[in-house]
């Protein structure tokens, strides 16, 4: 189980921007501190924590935040008309377009997907796999 996620950044300003059109969309809340951006998923009823948390951060290590060649992380939508509406609100909050939305020929019939580069480079994909919706064959 992923606990958590961490992705640099240099620019936090644009990359509250970037994140914060899209995640609190997909129930997320946002804390900052002086080391970065917290988001998390408030705990269930129950009191169990719902994971994983995303961070963005400066790197500890004082040198430039890069993007890992092959790294990704990917946000589920509730549907594709969600994944779409967050392709659009990324990328007119600084995101770069990596492939617009719609369904890949390797993935199920009801993957649908579109991948963006936060303002750091980072890639990120958003997807919803629900079978109650229109799929890719029909």
């Amino acid at each position: 189980m992923i606990g958590y996620v961490t992705v640099g950044a240099d620019d936090i300003a644009r990359a509250k921007r970037f994140f914060s059109a899209l995640l609190p969309a997909l129930g997320y809340e946002l804390t900052e501190g002086e080391d970065g951006l917290s988001y998390v998923l408030p705990d269930q009823p129950d009191g169990s924590a719902v994971l994983p948390d995303f961070y963005v951060k400066p790197p500890f290590d004082g040198r430039p935040a890069t993007a890992g060649n092959g790294a990704m992380v990917a946000f589920q939508a509730r549907s594709q008309k969600q994944v779409r509406d967050l392709h659009a609100a990324g990328v007119a909050a600084g995101g770069v377009d990596e492939v617009q939305p719609g369904f890949r020929d390797l993935y199920g019939p009801h993957f649908y997907v579109g991948y963006l580069r936060d303002p750091q480079g980072n890639k990120i994909a958003l997807f919803s796999n629900d079978p109650n919706e229109p799929g890719r064959d029909g």
